[in-house]
Order: C-alpha cells, then sequence, then structure tokens
C-alpha cells in the first residue's frame, strides 16, 4: 500500500510540477475555462457551451503546438551564496550569455533544482498515517512535516540580451530543510503568441549550497559551571598534540625535554634556550545533541538541532570552548571558540546530522561520561525523558557537572513526570512554540 501511494506521489507531483512551469497565469484561466465548458459541451442544442469551449481549446493547442519551434543557443552562470539557512530567502543570481545569431527578448529564467521529492524511506516516515506519538494523539497526514526542501524560485524576467551580450536575473528560494542543496540546470522559457504555455530550453549547470538549520533568538543565559583545568591547554582541546600554552623563552635546565629546545634563539645566544609552556584554566561546555527518536519523530528532531544551532550561535567562544557531542554512524565530538574552530564550521556540521538508528543512546552516554572530566557544563538537548536520560544527567550531576536539559516535545503533548532527583534546570519546549520557550528560559 505504501509503495502504490508512494508511486502515486510521484506521478501526482511530477504532473504538477510540470504544470506549475509550463503553464502562465493566462494559460491556466484558459485550463480552467477548458474544465468548465467541458460538461456542457456536450449538449450543443441546449447550450453554446461547446463554442467556448472549442475556442479555448484552439488557443490551448496552438500554444503547445509552437513550443517546439523554441530555438536559443546560450550558456550560464549561477551566483549563490555559500551558505543559506532554513525560513530565509536565498538570493540567487543567473548570468545569461547569448550565443544565438539574434538578440533574446521578452524570455524568462528558471532555476532547476535536483530532484528535491523524497526517497520512498522519507516519504512513508513523514507520512505515516493511523500511528501515534508519544501523547497518544493518533496522528494523520496533515501532521507530517513537509517534505519539499524549498519554495521556489519563481521565474524571472530576462531584459533584451544582444548577440554576444549577457544579462543577469535575481531568483529567490524559500529553504524549507536543512542540508546540501543541489542544482540541476538553468532554463530560458519563451512564452507562446498567446501567453499561455511557456517553451523551454535548457543548459546544465549542476551547483550546490549548504542550507543551515534554523536558528531562534536566545536571552542572555548564565550557562552552568566555572572554569576547569585543562591539560595542555588549547592545543589539547584541538585534539592537536600533547603541547601546552606557549608563554616564554627561559634557560635551558636539565631535564628539560629535547623537544622544547628553541633553536633560533640558541643560535643566537651562543646558551641553550628552550620554549615555556603553561597550562590553561579555562570555561568549556559541552553540547549534547540527542539523535536517537523513530522515524515519525522528524519534526520533533529538526527542532532539536535548531535549538543546538541556536546555542552555537549565541554562546560566546571568544574566552571558552563549545564541544557539540553527537552520535551518527560514528559518535562525534567537535569543538569551537579560542581559535579553535568557528561557529560556522558547527552549523555546517549540524546542517548534516540525522536520525542514528544503529546504535542505541548507551553510545551516548559513554561518549558523554568520557567528555565529563573537562567540561564546566552541560546543555542536553534530549527527544524524550525517560530512564535512559535522567540516568546519563544523574552521572553528570554525581561527577558534578552541572546540567541544563532541555527536552523537545511532540505539539499536544501533556506534561512531563518529573522526579525529585531531576535537575533544577529543567525546560520542556514544544515544536510550534520553540521561540516562545527559548525566550522563558
Amino acid at each position: 500500500m505504501n509503495k502504490l501511494a508512494y508511486r502515486l506521489y510521484r506521478r501526482v507531483s511530477a504532473l504538477n510540477h510540470w504544470a506549475q512551469r509550463r503553464l502562465t497565469a493566462g494559460g491556466w484561466m484558459v485550463l480552467v475555462g477548458l474544465l468548465l465548458t467541458g460538461g456542457m459541451a456536450t449538449d450543443t442544442e441546449q447550450s453554446l457551451g461547446y463554442q467556448a469551449f472549442a475556442f479555448l481549446f484552439f488557443l490551448s493547442a496552438s500554444a503547445v503546438v509552437v513550443a517546439p519551434f523554441f530555438r536559443a543557443k546560450f550558456s550560464a552562470e549561477r551566483d549563490v551564496p555559500r551558505f543559506g539557512s532554513v525560513g530565509r530567502a536565498l538570493p540567487i543570481t543567473v548570468t545569461i550569455r547569448n550565443r544565438s545569431k539574434r538578440a533574446l527578448a521578452g524570455l524568462q529564467v528558471l532555476d532547476n533544482l535536483a530532484d528535491p521529492r523524497p526517497s520512498f524511506a522519507e516519504f512513508v516516515a513523514a507520512f505515516r498515517g493511523g500511528t501515534k506519538g508519544k501523547s497518544g494523539k493518533r496522528k494523520s497526514f496533515a501532521d507530517a512535516p513537509d517534505p519539499r526542501r524549498v519554495r521556489g524560485p519563481k521565474p524571472g524576467d530576462l531584459s533584451l540580451v544582444s548577440v554576444g551580450g549577457s544579462a543577469s536575473v535575481t531568483l529567490e528560494l524559500l529553504p524549507l530543510r536543512r542540508g546540501v542543496l543541489s542544482f540541476a540546470s538553468v532554463t530560458l522559457a519563451r512564452p507562446d503568441p498567446f501567453g499561455l504555455f511557456r517553451a523551454f530550453r535548457h543548459v546544465a549547470l549542476p551547483g550546490a549550497v549548504t542550507i543551515l538549520p534554523r536558528r531562534y533568538p536566545l536571552p542572555a543565559i548564565t550557562l552552568p559551571g566555572a572554569q576547569r583545568y585543562q591539560h595542555g591547554g588549547v592545543a589539547l582541546a584541538a585534539a592537536i598534540g600533547e603541547s601546552e600554552e606557549f608563554v616564554s623563552l627561559r634557560d635551558y635546565r636539565p631535564g628539560d625535554p629535547m623537544r622544547r629546545i628553541h633553536w633560533r634563539s640558541w643560535a643566537k645566544t651562543g646558551r641553550p634556550v628552550v620554549k615555556e609552556f603553561q597550562d590553561e584554566f579555562f570555561v568549556r561546555h559541552a553540547l549534547i545533541l540527542d539523535t536517537f527518536a523513530a522515524p515519525e519523530e522528524l519534526a520533533v528532531f529538526e527542532e532539536a538541532v535548531s535549538v543546538a544551532a541556536s546555542f552555537a550561535c549565541t554562546i560566546d567562544t571568544q574566552e571558552s570552548l563549545l564541544d557539540l557531542l553527537f552520535v551518527g554512524p560514528e559518535a562525534f565530538s567537535f569543538t569551537i571558540g579560542r581559535g579553535v574552530a568557528h561557529a560556522d564550521q558547527m552549523l555546517e556540521l549540524l546542517a548534516s546530522v540525522k536520525l542514528c538508528a544503529e546504535k542505541s543512546f548507551a553510545s551516548l552516554q559513554q561518549i558523554v561520561i568520557e567528555h565529563a572530566g573537562a567540561v564546566s557544563g552541560c546543555i542536553c538537548i534530549f527527544l524524550a525523558w525517560d530512564d535512559a536520560r535522567r540516568e546519563l544527567v544523574c552521572k553528570l550531576t554525581a561527577l558534578g557537572v552541572p546540567v541544563m536539559v532541555l527536552v523537545i516535545r511532540e505539539p499536544g503533548a501533556g506534561p512531563l513526570e518529573r522526579r525529585a532527583d531531576d535537575p533544577e534546570s529543567f525546560h520542556a519546549l514544544e515544536v510550534g512554540k520553540i521561540e516562545e520557550g527559548l525566550a522563558r528560559l
């Protein structure tokens, strides 16, 4: 049944995509007129509807017949930002260079994306009717997340392009989902003489842009924890060797390792000189992202990723470190701050994170506990609040690590069952009201 529904979805979506691009506003009016007069055209004695139907049919047929005669030679270039963001308009500049022997005028430019439709597995997960969420409420197709990746771009009108000349047009699309958005080609479209149907000429132009997760504004938050001793300083935080933070040069002392000798200074002074280092104390927070949920809970997971991205952009990492911990095909630990890496790099990583189906929550618990000795505090973004997640928080608390817990929940979910040993900094955020919930932190 699911496969039949998926085939029907692909055929209907393909037909809709074709009609949206090929038909102009006038073409849609003619199509509606054909449908309205088609029923009346069967009775030629009692109604004159058949005359209107014949006229509209002639217009439509003429528009389609002249389409193959459209000829245009051109090349195209696309200028697109390196990153886009979910929910924010993404400008795309397309430059058309005329390779024909005559000027191009009265045309439109369309930028073609690679097929954005979901795979069969994504379709089933997004449109699985008849299942129940954690709240026990029966879900329907209306509750499923929008499977489309973007909205738009709409065709852009192209000004007169002389022979050998070029012209640019700016298009806008609205990303609806994070991840890599791929482009396939650019199309020049020419409406027929009646302005009903567009004729197309294509040129291949592959490209891609990374769509970053949605970010929400956060209030001024005092994160838990204080400075901690970091063996190896920032160098160890960046996982690059065991060297410490460089302080100054000094004379050699018996027992100093040879690798610390500063050879240039020895050559200048004539006596051995070594580099002196100092271990550092600084604030280091862990941002823990839960990736363990059922495929039908994709909307909850997407909001969890957005909350993590919001913290990554808001936390001041000029004088501190922020470690992102999550589990995908393998356990990931990514650090930003103090010159190690930048927030944009963490956002790029978050743009590609997916639900984890191969491993259990215990794998996340293991990497977090191994990391706990180095962090000042933890921000836990969970997709549920159950015994496994309580156990992780209790272990962190027992290790003396302050914890802030944020649980992302489905819309309309009932109140969470709380216990006396639950952390003081505990917040439940509901899908659809994430921004309001974060504002109350």
